[in-house]
C-alpha cells in the first residue's frame, strides 16, 4: 500500500484554496443520524459544509433498504486538529526513535491529517459508518478511528484479509458516497470528503473550495 496518496504529500499542500463561502450546517437539524462519541461542548463535531450535508442526504437514499449513515465527526476546530496530529506523531516518535522528522510526518499523516491541509477543519470531511434502521452498527472490519498500529493495517479501506462481510459493508458505503462525489482517504475506510485540497487533487479539480473555518460563536457564548 505504498502507493497510497497521503495527506502529507507536498502535492496536497500545493493545491490552492478558492473559498466558496458555503456555510457550516448543523447535522442535528437533518435526517442524517449523529453519534455522540465525539460530542464536544461547542457542537463542532455536528457541523459540515452545507454542500457536504446535501450530498450525504442523497447518499443515504442510495443505500440498500434498512441501512443508514451514522456520522461520528464532521467539523474539527483547527486547534484540535493540531493537538491530534502532535499527539499521534509524538507516539510514533516513541515507537520509532530512529525515524527522522520527514518520516514521522509522513507516517502521522496516515491517520491524522497535517493541520495545514486537514479537511476536517474545513468542514469538508466526515467520519461515518453504516447502521441498521435500529441503529446497530454494521461490521466494517475495525472500529471507526482505529489507527494503523492498533488495527495492523485493517483500517486501510482496501486492506487485504478482511472478512467478506466487512468488505461488503465497506463497498456498500463506498458505492453510495462515491456516487454523490465524495472521495475516501484510503488509510481510513470511514473518512470521506468533498471540496477540500485532498478531494481536489484526487479528482483533478483546479482548486479546493473549502478552506479552514471556525464555527461561529453563539451570541452570549
Amino acid at each position: 500500500m505504498t502507493d497510497v496518496l497521503l495527506m502529507g504529500d507536498p502535492r496536497v499542500a500545493a493545491v490552492p484554496v478558492r473559498e466558496g463561502g458555503d456555510p457550516l450546517v448543523d447535522l442535528r437539524g437533518t435526517a442524517i443520524a449523529l453519534d455522540p462519541r465525539k460530542a464536544a461542548a461547542d457542537g463542532s463535531y455536528a457541523h459540515l459544509r452545507r454542500d457536504v450535508v446535501r450530498r450525504l442526504e442523497r447518499a443515504q437514499t442510495l443505500l440498500p433498504g434498512g441501512l443508514r449513515l451514522l456520522v461520528v465527526e464532521g467539523h474539527r476546530p483547527p486547534a484540535l486538529q493540531q493537538h491530534y496530529f502532535a499527539e499521534y506523531r509524538a507516539g510514533l516518535a516513541v515507537l520509532h526513535p530512529d525515524w527522522d522528522d520527514d518520516r514521522l510526518d509522513r507516517a502521522a499523516s496516515r491517520y491524522v491529517s497535517p493541520p495545514a491541509v486537514a479537511p476536517h477543519p474545513a468542514g469538508a470531511a466526515v467520519d461515518l459508518t453504516l447502521t441498521t434502521a435500529d441503529g446497530v452498527e454494521l461490521d466494517m472490519g475495525t472500529r471507526v478511528n482505529a489507527d494503523p498500529e492498533e488495527s495492523h493495517g485493517a483500517c486501510y479501506t482496501d486492506a487485504p484479509g478482511l472478512p467478506a462481510r466487512a468488505r461488503a459493508h465497506r463497498r456498500t458505503l463506498a458505492d453510495a458516497l462515491t456516487a454523490v462525489g465524495l472521495v475516501n482517504y484510503p488509510t481510513e475506510w470511514w473518512h470521506w470528503s468533498h471540496g477540500d485540497r485532498y478531494w481536489a487533487l484526487a479528482t483533478g479539480a483546479p482548486a479546493a473550495v473549502h478552506g479552514p473555518v471556525e464555527l461561529p460563536t453563539r451570541p452570549g457564548g
